[in-house]
């Protein structure tokens, strides 16, 4: 495990984030014997389940008989209406990393698995995802000053599973997790009934494109400094391949919108910019974002978009 997180963590601390199920309670007890007092690890009450205060109190257990530190979370704010694991997902991050900063730790561990990845590039495939979408949940990711880590994308479900057995550990079930309301369950019942795809190739492929995607964005970076003039606004896509301008304008957009200030709408390096290259294609300016891109000849300035007038 410790290969997987590599010179990132060195002798730091790490938070390990818990749910009870079989996955996370594999993460706890491999962290807890590769990195022996440096570990703590919380659980995320949502309180949408009744169920779930007795996860959380499994998870304290197998921590206390671990001599790991654990603590039990719960959301600021009742989470409620619609996309209900999409705003647990964000009201978890919140907690963690509100909870992480109270402890000084800046790395969090998630026990996000091969099977996870698998599912995550079937249904990202299935919405016509570009290769950024492709690349599928990224070994490591920013969010503020946590640095999240995912050391686990190499190993499968079974896997890991046995490795809770062979502790003798008992682990919670989320029914969440066999609900066919959800996108994702629906996605896991298919790989499971099936046997013509592999859970473990499709990891592997998403693992190629995300090396692809990295690489492309490395050689990006470096056009950028030769065709974008942020002092100036003006970005000299003429003349290359389509995913590259996609790149490229998202990366003026972002640079724009810092120099304006601007924090809404929404944006980031994954943002859909088709309708925004087709208009400026066909010699026409559109707004992304909060910023005016404005084709002329073969230059795109960039500006501040005209703030709405309110009727």
């Amino acid at each position: 495990m410790g290969d997987a997180i590599g010179d990132a963590i060195r002798d730091r601390s790490l938070a390990l984030a818990v749910s009870g199920g079989s996955d996370s309670m594999a993460m706890l007890l491999l962290a807890a014997a590769a990195f022996p007092g440096r570990i703590v690890a919380a659980t995320v009450d949502h309180r949408l389940r009744a169920d779930a205060a007795a996860e959380a109190a499994l998870v304290a257990a197998l921590c206390a008989r671990l001599d790991v530190p654990h603590a039990t979370l719960t959301p600021l704010d009742p989470i409620a209406g619609s996309s209900l694991q999409k705003q647990a997902r964000a009201a978890r991050y919140t907690a963690l990393e509100r909870w992480m900063a109270g402890q000084g730790v800046g790395i969090l561990l998630t026990a996000h698995h091969a099977d996870d990845q698998a599912e995550t590039l079937l249904m990202r495939l299935n919405r016509a995802s570009g290769i950024t979408g492709l690349s599928g949940i990224r070994p490591y990711r920013h969010s503020r000053a946590t640095l999240i880590l995912r050391p686990l994308l190499r190993w499968r479900r079974r896997e890991l599973r046995d490795v809770a057995q062979a502790a003798g550990i008992v682990w919670a079930e989320d029914p969440s997790n066999i609900d066919p309301r959800h996108d994702r369950t629906r996605y896991r019942a298919f790989l499971t009934d099936q046997s013509l795809l592999s859970a473990g190739a499709l990891a592997a492929a998403a693992a190629h494109i995300e090396e692809t995607d990295a690489a492309l964005a490395t050689l990006v970076e470096g056009i950028a400094a030769e065709r974008w003039s942020p002092a100036k606004g003006k970005l000299d896509a003429a003349g290359l391949p389509r995913e590259v301008q996609r790149r490229l304008v998202r990366h003026a957009i972002a640079d724009a919108r810092e120099r304006h200030d601007v924090t809404a709408p929404p944006f980031s390096a994954a943002s859909n910019v088709e309708a925004l290259l087709d208009a400026l294609d066909a010699g026409r300016a559109a707004t992304q974002a909060g910023i005016l891109v404005t084709p002329r000849r073969n230059i795109w300035h960039l500006t501040l978009a005209p703030a709405r007038r309110s009727h």
